[in-house]
């Protein structure tokens, strides 16, 4: 099983380079999917891997033949057609990404808490939280 320090580790190398990625969107003016966003889909996506993992060892452990991370797609392609419609087009911009790919990441947060992925599920949150709220009001 993979520790908690290499969770940490994984999760924060996600926002970083999720982060970066966002970083350089909004220093070339393209802010539709920015800085805040980039770091929460990336997250989220490093979520779910971390997720798989976990699962996939669990029920290896107990000799189940399944594909938990069958229920995980499944999930993430549902709350993917839930966030589209919190996005809105007008003439000259889009709103809504930020919430669609927070309506995403926390979509992975519930299937990590489900299956007793606390650790993870805990870090996300922090950094999704950190995400919103914090770069928010450093105008980031």
């Amino acid at each position: 099983m993979i520790d908690n320090i290499q969770i940490a580790i994984r999760l924060i190398t996600g926002a970083i380079l999720g982060g970066l990625v966002g970083l350089e969107r909004e220093k070339h003016n393209k802010k539709t999917a920015g800085f805040r966003t980039h770091i929460i889909v990336c997250l989220g996506s490093t979520l779910i891997m971390l997720t798989s993992l976990y699962l996939f060892e669990l029920y290896v452990a107990r000799g189940v033949q399944v594909d938990p991370a069958r229920l995980a797609a499944g999930v993430i392609t549902g709350i993917g057609f839930l966030g589209a419609g919190t996005i809105i087009r007008s003439r000259v911009s889009i709103t809504g990404l930020t919430t669609a790919a927070s309506l995403w990441v926390v979509s992975g947060i519930g299937l990590a808490v489900g299956c007793g992925f606390y650790m993870a599920a805990c870090i996300t949150t922090v950094i999704v939280l950190m995400a919103l709220h914090v770069l928010r009001k450093i105008n980031i």
